[in-house]
């Protein structure tokens, strides 16, 4: 087995745009076998509860990241960046910007579901923290293939610890 060794790349992680949407196609057709359209992330964008960010390199979009935000979670629905630009931190850096959404208080846990068949995002998500809780069986409407769904939860004791300092600043200023 070979390690790839990339050059990391920063990224900067905004909203997603209408304009982003012939690049996030290009990279979720590129990215997974059964793939959305575009009516699918038009439909889940829509919804209230529904949000997408992109990351941009050198006015590139070179991923995307569609999740749900729930009162006690954060859900990824779709979750890729561009095959040229894998290794290289990207997705990383995406897992980062939503865990920085989560607190002890409110949302403490992000989730979602990864084909059996996706080992390269099953080994991603748990390197950056992410634990396989359950099994869906024949959870796919386009194959009879399981998801595991796979869970970030906040550490509370750290969430905690991170209080009593804001008060002492708070009370020191």
């Amino acid at each position: 087995m070979t390690v790839d060794h990339q050059p990391q790349v920063r990224v900067h992680i905004r909203w997603m745009i209408r304009r982003d949407m012939a690049e996030v196609l290009d990279i979720e057709r590129a990215s997974f076998e059964f793939s959305w359209f575009e009516d699918d992330f038009i439909r889940c964008l829509r919804q209230r509860n529904c949000i997408g960010m992109v990351a941009e390199h050198a006015e590139r979009v070179v991923g995307f990241m569609i999740y749900e935000l729930h009162k006690t979670r954060l859900h990824i629905l779709n979750f890729a960046v561009a095959s040229d630009m894998r290794r290289r931190g990207i997705g990383k850096q995406m897992v980062e910007k939503l865990i920085g959404k989560l607190s002890s208080q409110r949302r403490t846990r992000i989730s979602l579901e990864v084909r059996e068949t996706n080992l390269a995002a099953q080994v991603f998500f748990r390197s950056s923290g992410f634990k396989a809780t359950n099994v869906l069986h024949a959870f796919y409407e386009d194959s009879p293939e399981d998801a595991y769904v796979m869970q970030f939860c906040c550490q509370p004791e750290v969430a905690d610890m991170i209080l009593p300092i804001n008060r002492i600043d708070r009370l020191a200023g």
